[in-house]
Formats: structure tokens, C-alpha cells, sequence
């Protein structure tokens, strides 16, 4: 199947995914983020940046398109434990307004247990809402043919009532010129993921342009 071919069938799954569990949805609206906000951009890889420059990665990108302060804190190769047990420190030392939570990748490509990562998502989350902070989720595709988006990360936002980004991944991952190599966008891939995090922020009342 040619990439056009690709794109297409990655958009019917999520059309239909998203129309099975997201269609009740009402819109999601997060607090204004102040000038001196502090937005922690939590994850493994896909957060640090692999396969581009530290500069390049999405936080880095972020932080221009946002004024605001992201802290970067990806640990490239982390599974969702592990993310789970280091994050209430963190967010003790860093005090983020708002968190997004881009993990779960490593679960996936080793096929651990979905049901696992998706509590372990869930307590992450309340973890951060338990300390005050807002949560922006950000949907992991299924490293397979179709890079459609898992389904889970679309329930636990609708659970949570948290925005979530859900395709944005999954297109960067379909098209050749923003990989870096087959899981890891490269800096062209990045800059358009947080500009499409950018947008959602703005969608949802974070940010005023």
C-alpha cells in the first residue's frame, strides 16, 4: 500500500475509533496558562527528541511558539512504570501548571499488556490533577501498518475529560520526510508536532495568541 493508501485507511480507523467512543465528547477547556506558566512535556523518547537535535524537539519548539517555559523530561526508552514512578517528584520539583503526557510508546513496541499502560496512564493522570496541574494527552499510534491511534488513549482522555491530541503522531509517522527513522520524527517532524500541540492549546483556552 502506497503512502496515499495509508493515509487514507489511517483516517477511516480513526473516524470510526473516534465515532465509537469520542462522539459524546463535549468540548474540553483548560485554565488559561499565564505569562510564567511552567509546562512540563512528559514522556520517553518522542518527548526528548531522538532523531533530532535538543533544540529541535518538541518541547524546545513549543517553548518559542508558547512564550511560555517547557521543561523537557523524556527518557528515551522508559515504559509507562517506570514513567509512572518517577513522575510525583517531578512534579514536587518542577511545579508544572500543565502536563503533557505523551507516554506508552515502549509499551506498544514491546507488546506489553494495553490493559497495564492504560492504569498506568490513569494514575499518572491523577497524579497530576492531585497536584494541581492540568494534563494535555497526546495518543500513541500502534506501530504497525496503519499507525492508527490506540484506542485507549482517546477512552482514558474521555474518562478523564482531558483534551487529547490524537492524530498528530500518526501522521507525522506516515509520511517518509518528517521520520527520522520508523518510530522517532525527525526535526522537520517535530516542529510540526508542536505546532499541532500549539494549536490544541490554543483550541482549548490555554493559550491566546
Amino acid at each position: 500500500m502506497d503512502a496515499t493508501g495509508v493515509q487514507k485507511k489511517l483516517l477511516l480507523i480513526f473516524v470510526v475509533v473516534f465515532g465509537l467512543i469520542g462522539c459524546d465528547q463535549p468540548s474540553v477547556s483548560l485554565k488559561p496558562l499565564k505569562q510564567d506558566a511552567v509546562i512540563l512535556a512528559f514522556g520517553d523518547s518522542l518527548t526528548f527528541g531522538t532523531g533530532a537535535q535538543p533544540d529541535q524537539s518538541y518541547p524546545a519548539v513549543l517553548a518559542e511558539l508558547t512564550g511560555r517555559t517547557v521543561i523537557n523530561s523524556g527518557v528515551p526508552g522508559e515504559i509507562s512504570s517506570a514513567g509512572r514512578a518517577r513522575l510525583s517528584q517531578l512534579l514536587q520539583e518542577t511545579k508544572p501548571d500543565l502536563v503533557i503526557l505523551c507516554h506508552g510508546g515502549n509499551d506498544l513496541l514491546r507488546k506489553q499488556s494495553r490493559q497495564q499502560l492504560q492504569a498506568n496512564l490513569q494514575a499518572m493522570i491523577d497524579e497530576i490533577t492531585g497536584s494541581g496541574a492540568q494534563v494535555l494527552l497526546v495518543a500513541v499510534p500502534a506501530f504497525s501498518l496503519n499507525l492508527a491511534p490506540v484506542p485507549l488513549y482517546l477512552e482514558v482522555a474521555q474518562v478523564n475529560k482531558v483534551p487529547v491530541q490524537a492524530t498528530a503522531l500518526s501522521e507525522i509517522l506516515t509520511d517518509s520526510s518528517l521520520k527520522a527513522d520508523q518510530v522517532h520524527p525527525n526535526a522537520l517532524g517535530y516542529q510540526q508536532f508542536a505546532q499541532s500541540i500549539y494549536r490544541l492549546l490554543i483550541e482549548t483556552d490555554a493559550i491566546r495568541p
